[in-house]
């Protein structure tokens, strides 16, 4: 999801004020998807699972584990900015990016990323826009890949989904969405709440 949401010609994420909600959405979809979390009537609750290696999810994890279930929206709503330099750190780490610390008018610090293999950016794309040709039956979809496309669409992030595509696929989104589970609709309203400003 970072990846994508990289916008390769500027260097820098897209949606800054929406991507720590939407990668904290996509961690909650990820260990839902692995049966470290369930939907225990709208909360998130930990199984028995053993917690997954990646770094990021871990601690998501034990965030959850440790304070006990709270709806999905909770989960979402926290820690946004420490999530993003996690993501980003690990993904330097793995050298799948490199971030280059330089200055915004000569006076604002910022990082730009590059990606360094634009390919496997355009191979998650491809996968994630493939769950939404109609000739694939909606319940055979990769829910890795349909999560992207349907976090990304409830999110209006750009660099991965079209306004005219989410028009045109706006039904089979919808579909997908009851796939991916509670976190899309808690995503949403989190979001909905941060622009009325509340």
């Amino acid at each position: 999801m970072f990846l994508l949401t990289c916008d390769p010609e500027r260097g820098r994420l897209g949606a800054r004020s929406k991507i720590g909600k939407v990668l904290r959405a996509a961690v909650l979809v990820e260990l839902q998807l692995s049966g470290n979390l369930v939907d225990d009537g709208g909360r998130a609750r930990v199984t028995s699972v053993p917690a997954p290696s990646d770094p990021v999810l871990a601690g998501v994890l034990a965030e959850v584990r440790a304070v006990g279930p709270r709806r999905w929206r909770h989960w979402i709503d926290r820690r946004g900015g420490v999530t993003v330099r996690r993501v980003r750190d690990e993904l330097e780490r793995a050298r799948l990016i490199k971030v280059e610390p330089h200055r915004i008018l000569g006076i604002v610090p910022a990082d730009r990323i590059a990606i360094r293999h634009p390919l496997m950016r355009t191979q998650l794309l491809q996968a994630a826009h493939d769950t939404l040709r109609a000739s694939r039956l909606v319940s055979r979809v990769d829910l890795r890949d349909a999560s992207i496309v349907v976090l990304a669409s409830t999110a209006d992030l750009r660099t991965i989904l079209t306004k005219e595509q989410r028009s045109r696929h706006k039904d089979r989104l919808a579909q997908l969405a009851v796939r991916v589970g509670p976190v899309v609709p808690a995503l949403k309203k989190s979001l909905q709440q941060t622009s009325a400003g509340g």
